[in-house]
């Protein structure tokens, strides 16, 4: 996730100079150029379904497989091919992926594609680097979305794959977000001579929005998967070049390592919120605490329309949920952090709209506090009511940093600590929590987010925003959020319809450290669909943070292709 340098204002006092400190802070830097979202669509309203994604070309790659007679695993794994191509800093085929799927019959499954340490790892004595090739683990991108495709999807891996492979090789414009984050990194970058073909410009100095971008030999990878499948990338030459280069700059991967590698069925969890049943995934994503955090708002029985109050609610259940982090391990954990007993122990602890809980969570893992987040989500639903919510990442922004010389992509960052201890054959956890929301067993909202630790609690906002506050999509997806800091409650400032100095100072009244954020995407990045039960439509919302697009298939060609 990025923003454009806008202050952080705190709000610690009731006192004059806090007002002008506010008044002042509408003089910020000029924004970077955001073309893009004059020209990216926002929502779309169809039944012939929706494509939701971080990235206009992977919502058209989706687009093209609902039109082709494809279902919506087939858009998804088109778009997060794509992505691939066209937001490397995000997410890619050397990162991992969590899916959740409904299908056109309303049954739920997970698949979890997240990256594992070597079973063989030595944690004690593995070098500890939070970038680089030590940080390097296990891919599960390939496997977990060949895995949805081969199980849940209609149309072949090759015609899927195609739209990924086109844009590799004969190149894309790099839109505004993609080259400044590489820019961010630039430094990093310049370390390893992969990351240095691949990413910057022949001088090693970043590339502009607007360049033209050709992967010729991601183009080829890519090419070798969709004829020979996964076990090319894992047993095949792709395998060997990751680990001759791996092994060769200090990292543990190994040809058994890669070869042994399964994407998984996840473990469902279930909730409801306010007659409305949720359905998410448990580690290693945290959709049992994005359940948790509305089970607590339920359970706290407060007005949710006053703005105020929601704020402070929704504050409160986010920090009591995220006292849980670290207590999942079981399948028990699950059940008991998804109970409405568990939720109404929580709601108890909070007298006065304040939690008075405090502390419980030592060393967190450097992920679960950073300000900044780097994912990418999309969300699609097809004419006959499938839905996939996926959510893909490598970590920080290009992940370790590192591409291996002849394949063209950047690996995620899953060992070394920053997302805590992954042990020898462990799954890296993350916030990461495609989430599905239903009434009367039909999809009513499915979702999910972009980042980092504040994932859920950008879900959360969403979710409540429509079934509390009644609002209609894209007004959900624009309105502000709230997130608990160590010590307060920051707020996002969004435009005229979000928090006032009157809110911040509200909530300074009731003796918080008010911190006020107008940086784009600080707090998540959420692309969601949803049902428009009066009209039969399927809605879909781009979060208008990011440069994400929403569109329908052309209806009248999917029903010429159905007589």
């Amino acid at each position: 996730m990025y923003s454009w340098s806008y202050p952080t204002i705190n709000f610690k006092l009731l006192t004059f100079a806090a007002v002008l400190l506010f008044s002042n802070c509408g003089h910020v830097p000029q924004l970077p150029d955001l073309s893009y979202k004059n020209v990216s669509q926002k929502k779309s309203r169809s039944k012939a379904g929706a494509v939701v994604t971080a990235h206009p070309l992977a919502t058209q790659a989706g687009v093209e497989m609902l039109e082709d007679d494809g279902n919506a695993i087939d858009a998804a794994v088109a778009a997060a091919f794509v992505l691939t191509v066209v937001e490397p800093s995000m997410s890619g085929i050397g990162g991992r992926t969590q899916i959740l799927i409904s299908s056109s019959l309303g049954e739920v499954f997970g698949i979890d594609g997240t990256t594992q340490a070597p079973l063989d790892y030595d944690y004690q004595n593995a070098p500890k680097k939070t970038y680089g090739y030590p940080s390097i683990g296990v891919p599960g991108v390939v496997r977990g979305l060949t895995k949805a495709l081969d199980e849940h999807g209609s149309l072949p891996l090759g015609k899927v794959m195609e739209p990924a492979i086109s844009l590799a090789e004969n190149g894309h414009a790099l839109i505004s977000g993609e080259a400044l984050r590489q820019a961010w990194v630039n430094k990093e970058l310049n370390e390893f001579e992969g990351s240095r073909r691949y990413f910057l410009n022949e001088d090693g100095s970043p590339r502009k929005a607007g360049d033209w971008v050709v992967q010729t030999d991601l183009a080829n990878v890519l090419r070798a998967i969709s004829k020979d499948g996964p076990d090319v990338f894992y047993e095949g030459w792709i395998a060997e070049r990751i680990v001759e280069d791996n092994q060769a700059n200090g990292g543990v991967l190994t040809q058994k390592a890669l070869k042994d590698y399964r994407a998984e069925d996840s473990y469902i969890v279930h909730g409801s919120y306010r007659g409305f049943d949720l359905t998410a995934l448990y580690l290693p994503a945290f959709g049992a605490i994005t359940i948790e955090v509305l089970q607590i708002m339920e359970a706290l029985e407060r007005d949710m329309t006053d703005e105020r109050i929601w704020g402070e609610v929704l504050h409160n259940a986010i920090e009591a949920a995220y006292l849980d982090r670290q207590e999942q391990h079981s399948l028990e954990d699950a059940e008991r952090l998804t109970s409405k007993a568990w939720a109404r122990k929580r709601a108890d602890k909070i007298s006065n709209g304040r939690l008075s809980l405090r502390g419980g969570e030592e060393s967190l893992p450097a992920a679960w506090s950073a300000p900044l987040g780097h994912t990418t989500h999309l969300t699609v639903v097809d004419r006959d009511g499938m839905v996939v919510a996926l959510t893909q990442t490598l970590g920080t922004t290009l992940g370790s940093k590192v591409a291996t010389p002849g394949l063209g992509f950047a690996y995620a960052q899953t060992l070394g600590g920053y997302l805590g201890e992954v042990r020898a054959g462990e799954r890296a956890s993350s916030h990461i929590s495609p989430l599905l929301v239903s009434k009367d067993s039909a999809p009513f909202l499915a979702l999910g987010a972009a980042g980092g630790s504040r994932i859920p609690s950008s879900i959360v906002a969403v979710v409540s925003r429509v079934i509390d506050q009644r609002h209609d999509l894209a007004s959900a997806l624009q309105l502000p959020r709230v997130y608990p800091t160590e010590e307060g409650i920051d707020l996002e400032f969004t435009d005229a319809s979000g928090w006032s100095l009157a809110d911040s100072l509200h909530f300074v009244e009731l003796g918080y450290s008010v911190t006020i954020q107008r940086g784009m995407g600080r707090f998540g990045r959420v692309h969601a669909v949803m049902a428009d039960t009066v009209t039969g439509e399927w809605i879909g919302g781009a979060d208008p943070d990011w440069e994400g697009s929403s569109e329908a298939p052309i209806q009248k060609n999917i029903e010429q292709r159905t007589k």
